[in-house]
């Protein structure tokens, strides 16, 4: 997705002042080429949703270290002193293992849920948002891979590392004051950088071209109320639209919103170019003239076959989700 142009901050004469929600609002074209609103997440969503993700991390931590002193018990291990022998090497084997658990939980927990389909760690998921690709030159995108590794990357210097010039300098003290100003001085630049632009990025967020925005709900919307063509069946030209499991298999509950958007819209030219998107993904040629008859059962047949994945417990994000 990308970006449209800048969003008004300034309003016409004798218009109303813009509320809090729709400063933060934003206007994205998808790849099919459809204008739709986003909402950027709140500096104050994403400081809970980071303090949560910390947390977690933090109890993940624990937890891994009270398993490895249960088991290390639980053989006989002594930790106390410098044992020897095999007893020696089986302490050192499991310091190895929880130095490997501390630098995944620390360096992977970010990475491994926003590579995920929600893109979202479970902080974000309670505080309800989400990273989003922002901007691409060719102005569509999807968050990928490289872009996510990125902005966690950058984390570590925007955190990790000034929270642990600022430690040493507590626990050493004396000649190490110094080095405890410069980690705080760095730790507060990058805290506040997300107040310094409209869409609270942080330098993470800028070099990997990502923005945090508020998710899109995960249950579905109250379905469109549909005329016979609903059924499968066009009440101008009496076309029957029955599509197979292939071809619903293709989309998922992000494209059913944009779809239903476009319904509600009704406007010509985006049903036309959307009936024109769909029939070339799933292999049809329904031609022209019955655009909103051919979505209209692709709708309420694609509706159907989530709402059926959901009851099993199966749940198809959007075309990208296997």
């Amino acid at each position: 997705m990308a970006i449209s142009l800048p969003f008004r901050q300034r309003r016409e004469a004798g218009r109303r002042p813009l509320d809090h929600e729709e400063r933060r609002r934003r206007t994205i074209v998808t790849p099919e080429g459809l204008r739709l609103s986003v909402t950027i997440a709140s500096r104050g969503a994403r400081a809970a949703a980071l303090l949560i993700d910390l947390f977690l991390i933090g109890l993940a931590m624990m937890v891994t270290t009270l398993a490895l002193l249960f088991i290390a018990r639980g053989v006989g291990l002594q930790l106390d002193g410098k044992p020897e022998g095999v007893g020696g090497h089986a302490v050192q084997a499991l310091v190895i293992v929880w130095i490997i658990a501390m630098f995944v939980f620390r360096n992977a927990w970010f990475l491994y849920f926003e590579l995920g389909a929600r893109g979202a760690t479970p902080g974000k998921r309670i505080t309800g948002i989400r990273v989003a690709a922002r901007a691409q030159e060719d102005g569509v995108g999807r968050l990928t891979t490289e872009a996510v590794i990125a902005r966690n990357l950058v984390r570590d210097i925007e955190l990790f590392m000034p929270v642990v010039f600022i430690g040493g300098a507590i626990s050493a003290g004396g000649d190490t004051e110094m080095a405890g100003w410069a980690g705080a001085l760095w730790f507060l630049i990058f805290v506040l950088f997300p107040l310094t632009n409209r869409d609270a990025l942080r330098c993470g967020d800028v070099i990997a071209g990502t923005w945090v925005v508020e998710a899109q709900r995960r249950k579905l919307e109250q379905a469109l109320s549909l005329g016979e063509a609903g059924g499968g069946r066009s009440a101008a030209t009496g076309a029957q639209y029955v599509f197979g499991e292939a071809e619903l298999s293709v989309y998922g509950e992000y494209e059913l919103q944009v779809l239903e958007r476009v319904l509600r819209d009704d406007r010509p030219e985006a049903l036309a170019e959307v009936a024109e998107t769909i029939c070339r993904k799933i292999g049809w040629n329904a031609g022209r003239g019955d655009e909103r008859a051919f979505l209209e059962a692709y709708y309420t047949q694609l509706r159907a076959r989530l709402e059926r994945g959901m009851r099993f417990g199966r749940r198809k994000a959007d075309k990208f989700t296997d």
